[in-house]
């Protein structure tokens, strides 16, 4: 089935009825799926209540609701597309993220392979050993749509980017969800997509930064996200944008903190 064009996707969720289906467990956070319809369209979905987050000592500011709509609004103004239409709504459990549900259905984009036996056309990110002791690498595919989402990543400062938050849908376009734990001040990018790290921009990551710095200019778009965030992550949010931009590369893992998320899947 054709996924609804995005202007289509967020008018529904933002003026239809939403009904909750049921609870995804487990979960750090309350998350809850269900169907919203409007004008004969049901679009599945995801809620995130604000009143069902669970508080955290390193992001005490602003609402893991609110980074996630951020997080979309970021990702439409570089053009890369790769976060499913989220918006704020006041749901059946108060104000909260409404998302729309992405059926998985294509291949996996990372994956774990004996050491060394990196397929064509993937990426290296680190070796390691598994559970029973065997050496192992972690890779990931090296398609246009993966690192759009690694640029994402670094400029929201995910520091969360699991395997399993990354989405490939049935023709194959990827996505990202969970950023609830983005555009923190300090840094934070923890992903297991740092197969490009080093790596010279290119083109199309250049034309995508100058595009959101460009964006970020402008005070409608940042009155919008001083409302999802803070001044100071705002802030910081284009000085990541200039700094790639300065440095002309991909970030590196950092030292000094654990750069790939637990668990990796």
């Amino acid at each position: 089935m054709t996924e609804p064009d995005p202007a289509t996707v967020r008018h529904c969720l933002t003026q239809g009825e939403f009904a909750v289906d049921g609870r995804v467990l487990p979960a750090s956070n309350v998350t809850l799926v269900g169907q919203v319809e409007l004008d004969g369209l049901s679009l599945r979905c995801v809620y995130k209540p604000v009143r069902g987050e669970r508080p955290l000592w390193d992001f005490p500011s602003g609402t893991l609701a609110g980074r996630e709509v951020a997080a979309y609004e970021v990702s439409e103004l570089a053009g890369w597309h790769v976060v499913p239409v989220t918006v704020m709504v006041d749901g059946p459990f108060g104000p909260g993220m409404l998302q729309q549900w992405i059926d998985v259905v294509g291949d996996d984009v990372v994956d774990v392979v004996p050491e060394g036996d990196v397929p064509a056309g993937w990426r290296h990110v680190l070796d390691a050993y598994d559970g029973a002791e065997q050496p192992v690498s972690l890779v990931h595919s090296d398609s246009q749509g993966l690192r759009d989402v690694a640029l994402f990543d670094a400029v929201v400062n995910n520091a969360d980017r699991k395997a399993g938050h990354v989405l490939v849908s049935g023709d194959g376009r990827v996505r990202g969800c969970d950023h609830g734990l983005t555009f923190h001040t300090d840094e934070k990018l923890r992903t297991v997509l740092w197969g490009w790290a080093g790596e010279p921009l290119g083109d199309r990551d250049r034309e995508c930064l100058h595009r959101l710095d460009e964006e970020l200019s402008r005070p409608p778009v940042a009155d919008t996200l001083c409302r999802l965030l803070d001044t100071a992550e705002v802030a910081r949010l284009r000085y990541r944008v200039h700094r790639l931009l300065s440095r002309g590369r991909f970030p590196r893992p950092p030292d000094g903190w654990r750069a790939i998320p637990w668990p990796i899947f």
